[in-house]
């Protein structure tokens, strides 16, 4: 979730001085800070199941896994940001003269919130696409089973779409192997008509 905080205009390097004492997260988008507010429940326990299912799948595979508080950095629409989960394939490429902001990502995952639902469907799924390493997009519901995936295939890079719905639907990426059951995505999470998706039959 996120709540504009200002409207004045700052650069790169006062985002970034600003960002690196600040107890908070913030979004830079062209020259807005923007404050990113926690998640709930549901969103966080999303983000790490998806995020440790990975971790334990890639061990020792040349990609990193990366949650929440690491700062990505996107040049050509000046925008920094937090991805809830993004896949690194080694090396990993960090801004020209700093050594945290990551530029590289090549699968990036989004859980979406209602404040933020238009944004990262659209505008935030805009900015990713002008990164070339970013070849997969996962777009994950918190209040039901529902995932939405985009992907390339083709030379011209047009983006093909999957989408996955129910606790016995399983996701599947494209640029690597690695598969996760929707009972297990969403294992723990309270949805909105009172089911707990660890109440489903085993998949």
């Amino acid at each position: 979730m996120t709540a504009i905080i200002t409207k004045k205009t700052y650069t790169v390097d006062e985002y970034l001085e600003q960002e690196i004492s600040s107890p908070y997260r913030h979004e830079y988008r062209n020259g807005e800070i923007i404050l990113v507010r926690g998640g709930t429940p549901n969103h966080n326990q999303i983000t790490l199941n998806l995020a440790g299912a990975l971790n334990f799948a890639l061990k020792r595979q040349p990609y990193h896994v990366f949650v929440t508080d690491q700062r990505l950095w996107v040049p050509q629409m000046q925008l920094y940001t937090y991805p809830d989960v993004m896949i690194i394939q080694q090396p990993i490429e960090l801004e020209a003269g700093r050594n945290d902001p990551v530029m590289n990502p090549l699968v990036i995952a989004e859980v979406l919130s209602k404040s933020t639902r238009s944004y990262d469907k659209d505008e935030k799924f805009a900015a990713y696409r002008t990164i070339p390493s970013f070849s997969e997009y996962i777009i994950i519901e918190q209040v039901e089973p529902h995932v939405e995936h985009y992907y390339t295939k083709t030379e011209g890079q047009a983006w093909l779409f999957r989408e996955y719905d129910g606790l016995d639907a399983t996701l599947s990426l494209d640029k690597i192997e690695f598969t996760i059951a929707l009972a297990d995505l969403y294992d723990k999470v309270d949805f909105d008509g009172g089911i707990v998706a660890t109440d489903a039959e085993p998949s």
